[in-house]
């Protein structure tokens, strides 16, 4: 068979765009750096939003909209927020034909325009907590654009709460972390990923501790999947957010904010893509099945596959039929490899002929034949097991090519394939910024139990050091 991807060990960059273009994920969009998400990539994401969507408002939070446009003096207001994204900003200086009074910023994060609203809104303590969340796009004009892991314009939901305290704000932003991030990238993307703080380097212009998960891809660079912050009282005192006590003293709110992106989709891709394509979750997989006609002769083959599909949808299976038996079996079946549907079930004169068809995993790779009567069973069977099975491959690649080490040089070497474990003492601030200067980061800080800590300045913290996205 031609190759259709470049192989992955030969040039992984390359394999990934091929992938993007080959599988009809998304194009490169009329302005450098945007993006066209095509419908199978753009079906990935409407379920990945319905999970997370869910999860937000199962932590509180109620969705809301606020404008793409904000003042430019907005995001001066809070001067490590606008140095921090300076460099990034599209500003619009003309609209309607005439030089605006004031530049206006196109969205690249709302903490500023939504700052401006918590003030009007909250009064009291009674109006505290405020759990708001948005869907929307940004813009932050990218030097480097890659199709969803970097592009000037992306899709994400942003978080933005404002709380009494600082110890409420602060396990609220741990429990968007753990409770809404994590659960959905283990559970619904089987992407094993690793919960830390981020250096103070590192952290989000104008928080005070920026809480990040990171995943390793195929390459062994890791991505940042998602983040959440605390932002302490920094944007409540540049807004005046402010709230009367019980004690009837005025107060700043304590405010945090988060978010995940169409970067999670580029994520996605490189944790678990082969050199055939795709290979999405079944849990995620808007198409569990796909329930395929090799062959027609006298319209008895269709019948039994749609009868198949029904069957299949009556359990619960995202199913689909493809009966397009004008276009050759093989290259639906490399189609379907590429975008990585769990399961293809092949429906074939001769197999039928027999009570039996074909069970093809896109998982293991495996084909068995079936009996049609078992067919379902071994469908919903699969789909359960694949999922895990993704996520034990996911995780047993990254413990594989990951390294404890105990000094900074040897963190840097290991770093040039993988991921490094070295004492954060070991690195510091200084060997951080000797990392970034070969292009190695510090990806996050955690304790030894795995949990978190309330400050890089904590004893005995590991960080990980790797190349990345």
């Amino acid at each position: 068979m031609a190759r259709v991807l470049t192989p992955r060990a030969e040039d992984f960059p390359r394999w990934y765009q091929d992938l993007i273009s080959k599988a009809q994920l998304a194009d490169n969009g009329p302005v450098r750096g945007t993006m066209v998400i095509r419908p199978t990539a753009y079906s990935i994401w409407e379920r990945m939003q319905a999970d997370m969507d869910a999860r937000i408002k199962a932590a509180g939070a109620e969705n809301a909209y606020f404008p793409l446009f904000i003042p430019e003096s907005y995001l001066k207001r809070e001067a490590e927020h606008v140095e921090g994204f300076s460099p990034e900003l599209a500003v619009v200086t003309h609209g309607g034909g005439k030089q605006l009074a004031e530049p206006v910023v196109v969205r690249p994060t709302s903490e500023t325009v939504i700052g401006e609203f918590m003030a009007k809104w909250v009064d009291s303590y009674r109006d505290l907590p405020l759990l708001l969340n948005q869907w929307a796009n940004v813009v932050r004009w990218e030097m480097r654009p890659r199709i969803f892991l970097r592009t000037s314009e992306f899709l994400w939901q942003e978080g933005h709460t404002a709380h009494a305290t600082e110890a409420d704000a602060k396990a609220y932003t741990l429990k968007i972390h753990h409770e809404v991030y994590e659960r959905h990238m283990r559970e619904l993307l089987a992407i094993p990923v690793v919960l830390g703080r981020k250096t103070n380097r590192e952290r989000f212009a104008g928080a005070t501790s920026t809480y990040t998960l990171e995943a390793m891809m195929g390459d062994g660079k890791a991505l940042q999947m998602g983040t959440s912050h605390e932002l302490g009282q920094n944007f409540a005192k540049a807004f005046d957010v402010a709230y009367s006590s019980q004690a009837g003293t005025r107060e700043h709110a304590w405010t945090t904010s988060w978010g995940t992106s169409t970067r999670m989709l580029g994520g996605l891709i490189m944790c678990h893509g082969d050199d055939s394509g795709m290979r999405v979750p079944p849990a995620l997989a808007p198409i569990q099945a796909l329930v395929t006609v090799v062959k027609e002769t006298d319209g008895s083959i269709t019948a039994a596959a749609r009868a198949l599909v029904d069957d299949l949808a009556a359990a619960g299976v995202r199913v689909k039929l493809d009966d397009r038996v004008d276009t050759p079996f093989g290259r639906r079946a490399v189609d379907a490899e590429l975008k990585g549907y769990p399961i293809r079930v092949e429906v074939g004169p001769r197999d039928l002929a027999e009570g039996r068809v074909v069970l093809v995993r896109r998982i293991d790779g495996s084909k068995t034949p079936l009996q049609l009567g078992e067919t379902v069973g071994a469908v919903t069977a699969a789909l359960e097991a694949d999922q895990k099975a993704l996520y034990d491959e996911a995780l047993a690649r990254r413990e594989a090519n990951t390294v404890e080490v105990s000094t900074l040089d040897e963190a840097m070497e290991a770093a040039g394939t993988g991921w490094a474990r070295v004492p954060w003492s070991a690195v510091g601030v200084d060997g951080e910024a000797k990392a970034n200067e070969r292009a190695i980061t510090v990806r996050c800080l955690f304790r030894a139990d795995g949990s978190v800590p309330a400050s890089q300045d904590e004893p005995d913290l590991t960080a990980i050091l790797a190349r990345s996205y």
